[in-house]
């Protein structure tokens, strides 16, 4: 799945994909619980855990 595609089915921009995705930006927890539902994951898989 390409960051256009993840985005456009999380309701996102495809630019806010690209900046979590290279650590620029942190993501906000809707954006990310709408990232993790558009993969078909919990949102503890996106979350690096200490």
């Amino acid at each position: 799945m390409t960051q256009a595609e993840l985005a456009d089915r999380a309701g996102v921009s495809q630019s806010y994909v690209a900046m979590i995705e290279s650590g620029e930006r942190t993501g906000r927890v809707d954006a990310l619980r709408k990232i993790a539902a558009a993969l078909g994951v919990d949102l503890d898989d996106l979350v690096i855990k200490p």
